[in-house]
């Protein structure tokens, strides 16, 4: 009678383990975090120089590969004036049926405080971040969250 309560027991554990590992995996839907590093204006590659004017003055996220590496470039579009500022919070990536990737790029957008003394003429806020993608992605989503400064 024991025995049987211990394979009982045993198996409800084994059962408990499995969907702990498991379902995680289906309530996720693959989404995965991607590593990112920030990068200074001096660390831009030169073909990204190159191009990023032609993409300042529209809100949107963008992949560029140079060389071997996967870059996520976020723009904010036009402002009126300087204070208004882009962080990515976070990159998660979600691989498609035909082993492609989507990628969502979670950025807080920043505007100025009424009160801030802040630059008078047309600014373009971006930010830039080198990741460990390994290829590019087919579709890049932009998920953001407007914070206005204290």
């Amino acid at each position: 009678m024991k025995k049987r309560y211990i394979c009982i027991g045993l198996g409800i554990i084994i059962i408990s383990i499995l969907a702990i590992i498991v379902v995680p995996k289906y309530l996720v839907k693959g989404d995965k975090k991607v590593k990112f590093s920030v990068l200074e204006t001096s660390e831009v590659p030169e073909r990204i120089k190159e191009v990023l004017p032609q993409y300042l003055a529209d809100e949107r996220a963008l992949g560029c590969r140079v060389g071997d590496e996967i870059y996520v470039v976020v723009t904010r579009g036009e402002k009126q004036t300087g204070g208004y500022t882009v962080e990515v919070e976070g990159i998660s990536e979600k691989k498609t049926k035909d082993d492609g990737i989507h990628l969502t790029v979670h950025v807080k957008f920043n505007d100025p405080d009424v009160n801030d003394i802040v630059m008078q003429g047309f600014s373009y806020p971006f930010t830039i971040v080198k990741t460990n993608l390994n290829q590019m992605p087919e579709k890049i989503q932009l998920e953001v969250v407007y914070e206005e400064e204290d």
